[in-house]
């Protein structure tokens, strides 16, 4: 899409930006039955993976799962969508903070600290959540520039607008080393794709997986802690984020540990809520490479 259906858009994007939540739920509803149970957008993909994810479970099990996918992604897009017009005080109202100590007790050491999550939950919002909270380090978060530069500069305002501040997926690494005497989190999402030479492989939801290995090595490097941000949804519309520490001293730690670590913690909360994961990639289409004799 070029800049003329960017220009055409912005005003949809934000005038559902600006409805009340009853209004953008509504809006949520009849998105997901266009989008899914009418048009059947990657229902396809999203069962192949929960097959692959659950052998264990029924067909009938994996068809609600998908249903609920579905209802919850409709619902976390509009919500990415609002964070562009919402006040930190309706963020706070919608999102509770938990263990907020752990994350104070670090920055009253000047240690900074690595934070880890996965595509789960809703990671926009709890973004925003995060740097509405007073004497903790501020959030950076790794982001992939957009091919379109008009979306790309909206989704930048996005994320920036409540405080959070942001590297480049290319430059992080530079970025972080130089950035090294100062206070920060940095966050990672860590369930994308590396390319598979690069990878390190594990088996993650049943399946052969390559995980980045850039949040162990940069915290190996720079001695910041690992802290997880877990993400649930008590009900419609409201979520809880809760700090917790994964790794104190990741110097200490063996090579693949803390990969291993951050990974099977993610893996923990996918198949408590499996519907709160970001099913429609195709996050299984590499293979491990072969390695010569």
């Amino acid at each position: 899409m070029g800049a003329l259906g960017y220009y055409l858009a912005l005003p949809f994007i934000y005038g559902l930006s600006w409805l009340p939540f009853p209004l953008l739920y509504v809006a949520s509803d009849a998105f997901y039955w266009l989008i899914f149970r009418l048009i059947g957008y990657r229902r396809e993909v999203v069962m192949t993976n929960l097959r692959n994810s659950f052998p264990e479970k029924s067909e009938a099990e994996l068809r609600a799962i998908a249903d609920r996918f579905f209802r919850w992604f409709c619902d976390l897009t509009l919500e990415t969508l609002k964070t562009l017009t919402i006040s930190p005080a309706a963020v706070k109202s919608r999102v509770e903070f938990r263990n907020i100590q752990l994350l104070r007790d670090f920055a009253a050491e000047g240690r900074s600290v690595i934070l880890v999550l996965g595509h789960y939950g809703n990671w926009e919002l709890a973004g925003a959540r995060y740097s509405a909270e007073p004497g903790i380090p501020p959030l950076y978060v790794i982001y992939h520039p957009l091919a379109n530069r008009q979306f790309d500069r909206l989704m930048y305002h996005m994320r920036t607008r409540h405080g959070t501040r942001l590297y480049k997926m290319r430059e992080a690494s530079k970025d972080m080393i130089r950035d090294k005497d100062q206070l920060t989190a940095t966050a990672f999402i860590a369930d994308q794709t590396p390319s598979p030479e690069r990878a390190y492989w594990m088996t993650f939801l049943n399946q052969d997986t390559p995980v980045f290995l850039g949040t162990e090595a940069l915290s190996k490097k720079l001695d910041k802690p690992i802290v997880y941000i877990r993400i649930t949804r008590p009900r419609r519309g409201h979520y809880v984020m809760e700090a917790e520490l994964l790794v104190a001293e990741p110097q200490t730690t063996r090579e693949g540990e803390i990969t291993e670590i951050h990974t099977r913690r993610l893996e923990q909360d996918i198949r408590l809520h499996p519907e709160l994961w970001l099913w429609t990639h195709r996050r299984w289409k590499h293979r491990r490479p072969v390695q010569e004799s």
